[in-house]
């Protein structure tokens, strides 16, 4: 079995939405990785819909998220704009 996010996966996204690929600490970045993470377990529990645990980590991950994109809402309007056009997140 493969592992869904590989290094390389993740320095691509860090790449495409953060400032460059070894910027891991922006909160772009981290919104991104994320949202890539949130698909990924959105999908297993469309297959597993008894996996409670999954279900915990998504709705933490979906907080988590949340709690990002509030701060970056707060901090700088455009770039949170920027995010969630890029994304194509609902807001």
């Amino acid at each position: 079995m493969s592992e869904y996010l590989a290094s390389d996966k993740k320095q691509e996204i860090f790449g495409k939405y953060g400032k460059s690929n070894k910027d891991t600490g922006s909160p772009e970045s981290q919104i991104a990785l994320f949202s890539y993470r949130i698909a990924h377990l959105s999908e297993h529990l469309k297959n597993n819909k008894k996996d409670f645990g999954t279900q915990r980590s998504l709705l933490r991950l979906v907080g988590k998220r949340r709690r990002l994109l509030d701060y970056l809402k707060s901090k700088d309007i455009e770039r949170y704009r920027n995010i969630v056009k890029a994304l194509n997140l609902r807001k």
